[in-house]
């Protein structure tokens, strides 16, 4: 790694380490319903009107069924809206292009994928969405998706913070406050920002532009023009990003350079995936009047983090032997599917921030990673994607975690476990490992299904363990909800097959409303217990012991559920290329 590299590594953890009070400070005061922010003047008279255009009182706090039950159908409300949109594209305005509606399983796949904040692309933006669709259907999804991820979020902090209660706030007035005081805002100013780095923000129809050299395609006629694509780019691209949904405007997402036209922009959105995830540990720590548990978390977040990196850009860096015996240079490593503008590191920080994030924007094909390096980005979603995370799932997902450490550090010392005072009985465990399990048992299980179908294998790239790669990956990011692929997977053939795009779809549903309920539940456990006095035997959450503890609990779980699948695919193809094998 050059001097360059390890002080941008250096600037981007700096930076993130320094937004992430001042902007916790601000969550903490969106997620009150009495919070006054900067804000008020503007935003209170719409709140308040959008209460009483919902039918909501704000006053009114719910439990914690009603408040999933509350999401769910907010959820539900959502895919049937989008669902129509897509069907009936070719109907509706601001289609300059003629694009025609979507088929019912691609629909289906694209309505789900951004109602779950997954952004899972069975599609090519610029060659299907209209920009109706892009606005209506997919860009307000990622403020809506986003804002729940927080809200369920919001609701396990106050179950943990509060004792001997019932309730857990309000879901519309979570969901309401956190659109209106924080996406919106900070996205208005971050798509200014965008358009001034070059991206592209209007409703031109495409544009068609004569090459300067003629480009020759064997068996295929001459290429001589290029189809320069238009629309409203930088709107989708803020909140893709700062919302942690990475569905891109075009298939190309952030290698396109109008979606990413400059290192600068490239740092900044990078930075943007991870600010409210990391806000949102101070925001723990604030409620539960524990700052050091925060700070704790926010540690084992970033040491795994830096690991991932690292592991990433070692092997990106020494790139494939086969290709170095034949002579291809190793100087800059492998920088096959890496835009030459952003070179190793940048690729290889790009891939693991949007997989240890829910995001799933890349500005590199995973596909074309080594098997090492496609392994970083393959294992931070299949550890549930808690390294920061969604913007709100990384936080409840690792809270999980922290429940399951604090239930392993009792069994260890003979102590009923404690978390912030709490007693952590039967049921609080087996709502964690219910949980995790729905993730394990949704990526193993579709991977399975689709490595013995016919449908799965025809989908694929490559044959050997890097097409099973490309089936895990596929699984583990519709189930994580992160949206990147292996881009090597055909998830809607020319046949219409149209199991990849049910599965997938089914798969994203799964990862974040079957997560979400039991979460919930542990929510609803939480609150109504009482605050025990810390004693000498309390296991403290906070500290250099409780960091590494959790740390491994992390590493342990995810490495017990799918190391077996790992070994399958990303492990045994990085022996076999070492043995001179490709796939």
């Amino acid at each position: 790694m050059h001097t360059n590299d390890w002080l941008q590594l250096a600037l981007f953890i700096g930076l993130l380490a320094l937004i992430t009070k001042p902007l916790g400070i601000y969550l903490t005061k969106v997620l009150d319903p009495d919070g006054k922010t900067w804000l008020d003047p503007v935003v209170r008279p719409v709140e308040r009107i959008s209460y009483r255009l919902m039918g909501v009182n704000p006053s009114n706090e719910q439990g914690w069924k009603s408040y999933t039950i509350a999401m769910l159908v907010f959820s539900a409300v959502g895919v049937l809206f989008t669902y129509a949109i897509l069907r009936l594209q070719h109907l509706l305005p601001l289609n300059p292009q003629g694009l025609p509606g979507l088929s019912p399983s691609l629909a289906f796949n694209t309505a789900v994928s951004f109602t779950t904040n997954t952004n899972w692309q069975s599609y090519g933006g610029e060659a299907t969405m209209s920009y109706l669709s892009q606005m209506i259907a997919l860009t307000i999804h990622n403020f809506t998706s986003a804002a729940v991820g927080i809200s369920i979020a919001a609701a396990l902090v106050r179950g943990i913070a509060r004792h001997s209660a019932e309730t857990l706030g309000n879901f519309w007035v979570d969901v309401t406050r956190t659109t209106l005081y924080l996406l919106l805002p900070i996205c208005l100013v971050f798509a200014v920002f965008l358009v001034s780095q070059g991206m592209i923000q209007n409703f031109k129809p495409y544009e068609t532009a004569n090459l300067v050299e003629t480009i020759s395609v064997p068996g295929q006629d001459p290429v001589t023009e290029q189809t320069i694509v238009q629309g409203p780019m930088a709107s989708q691209a803020a909140i893709k990003m700062l919302g942690t949904n990475g569905g891109g405007y075009t298939n190309a997402n952030s290698a396109q350079p109008f979606e990413n036209p400059t290192p600068l922009s490239n740092f900044i959105q990078m930075l943007s995936i991870f600010a409210i995830g990391s806000a949102l540990t101070y925001y723990l720590g604030r409620m539960t009047k524990n700052q050091a548990h925060g700070w704790a978390i926010w540690s084992a977040m970033m040491l795994m983090f830096v690991a991932g990196v690292l592991t990433c850009w070692w092997a990106e860096t020494h790139g494939n032997p086969i290709h170095h015996a034949m002579g291809v240079s190793a100087v800059d490593g492998n920088m096959e599917g890496k835009e030459v503008r952003f070179g190793i590191f940048n690729s290889s920080l790009f891939a693991t921030i949007t997989t240890a994030a829910s995001c799933g924007a890349v500005n590199s094909m995973h596909d074309s990673f080594t098997a090492v390096g496609g392994l970083v980005p393959l294992f931070m979603m299949e550890l549930g994607e808690v390294v920061i995370g969604g913007v709100g799932a990384g936080l409840y997902g690792m809270i999980v975690f922290v429940v399951l450490a604090v239930f392993i550090a009792g069994l260890m010392v003979g102590r009923t476990p404690e978390y912030l005072g709490k007693k952590i009985q039967a049921f609080d465990v087996k709502m964690c490992m219910l949980a995790l399990l729905v993730l394990t048992a949704s990526i193993l299980g579709f991977t399975a299904w689709a490595a013995v179908s016919d449908w799965g294998q025809a989908g694929l790239n490559n044959a050997g363990p890097h097409g099973f790669s490309e089936m895990l990956y596929a699984y583990s990011s519709a189930t994580a909800n992160n949206g990147s692929a292996f881009a090597g997977l055909t998830a809607t053939p020319a046949n219409g097959d149209m199991h990849y795009n049910v599965t997938l779809g089914m798969a994203m549903l799964i990862g974040r409303f079957l997560m979400i309920i039991p979460i919930m539940a542990l929510a609803g456990s939480l609150v109504k217990k009482k605050v025990s006095p810390p004693s000498a035997g309390t296991f403290p959450v906070s500290g250099a012991t409780f960091t590494v503890l959790l740390i491994g609990t992390v590493l342990l779980i995810g490495a017990l559920n799918f190391l077996p699948a790992l070994a399958l695919g990303p492990i045994v193809e990085h022996f076999l290329m070492l043995k001179g094998q490709l796939f």
